[in-house]
């Protein structure tokens, strides 16, 4: 079916789809920040795997968002390759010394500090995407948008972040709607399908996809624009909802990883921690 290869809002019942929009962006972002600026493996370990879990007591399928992954994974990979191609040595100059896996072949070498080093790059991926999952798929947009008002945002900027997060399925949906249409008229994209020729017949999809983008884009536009949107300096929203006892939980949970963070900087004198020193 279409709607489960939708990345956008799914609802459901745990407590990550009770918690309000702002203290989840809140949360995503503070987190985000302590673990790209920090490169302390014992700590983006931690958020690593609290992530994981959080994910898992989202309840979201990993069905669900099985090509996504599969895109982060080869991105990932990809980065870790380029990473080692044009630094080879990094790991060695960043830790002091050097232990040799494998002597190499010219300045390629592998070592066991750059191996750290990589492993410390993937396990970012591990603090990040899932949290940036969860947000985006346990948050109504409405709600969200009626959260960030709520904390200060303008709501003309609140909306637009909504509208983005409502046309992420949209968009999706439409894709896979021309996608059906170019199959009926005999345009094979399956995988029985050479990779060039899947490659040239997505890319075919295109041109549909903007131009049926831009129509909707000029509707709600010209929607919006009737209805006066923007003449008043605030408004009312149907899905507001407050801050609870939960959401500053959460809230004080990202601010106190965000100060361990640069806590540990400042104690391993560095953003890095050397297990060699």
């Amino acid at each position: 079916m279409v709607g489960n290869k939708l990345l956008g809002y799914q609802a459901g019942n745990s407590f990550l789809h009770q918690l309000s929009g702002a203290s989840k962006l809140i949360f995503f972002v503070l987190v985000s920040i302590a673990a790209m600026v920090s490169y302390d493996t014992r700590l983006i370990a931690v958020i690593a795997l609290g992530s994981l879990v959080l994910f898992q007591l989202s309840g979201v399928k990993w069905r669900e968002i099985s090509l996504v992954l599969y895109l982060v994974l080869i991105f990932s990979a990809l980065n870790l390759l380029m990473v080692y191609l044009f630094a080879p040595n990094y790991g060695g100059e960043i830790y002091g010394q050097s232990t040799f896996l494998w002597k190499g072949i010219g300045s390629y070498q592998l070592t066991w500090q750059e191996l750290f080093y990589l492993f410390n790059l993937m396990l970012k991926y591990f603090c990040t995407v899932p949290l940036a999952l969860i947000f985006l798929m346990t948050t109504q947009p409405s709600q969200f948008a009626a959260s960030l008002n709520q904390i200060g945002l303008p709501y003309r900027i609140a909306y637009a972040v909504s509208l983005t997060m409502r046309y992420i399925p949209d968009l999706q949906e439409e894709f896979y709607m021309i996608k059906l249409s170019q199959n009926a008229r005999g345009l094979d994209l399956s995988k029985k399908a050479s990779l060039i020729q899947r490659i040239k017949g997505n890319l075919q999809i295109l041109a549909p996809l903007i131009f049926s983008s831009l129509e909707r884009i000029d509707t709600v536009a010209t929607a919006m624009e009737l209805r006066r949107f923007g003449k008043g300096t605030r408004r009312t929203w149907y899905r507001g909802q407050a801050l609870a006892p939960l959401d500053f939980l959460v809230i004080g949970l990202a601010v106190l990883l965000l100060v361990i963070s640069f806590g540990l900087i400042v104690l391993n004198q560095g953003r890095f921690y050397n297990p060699w020193a």
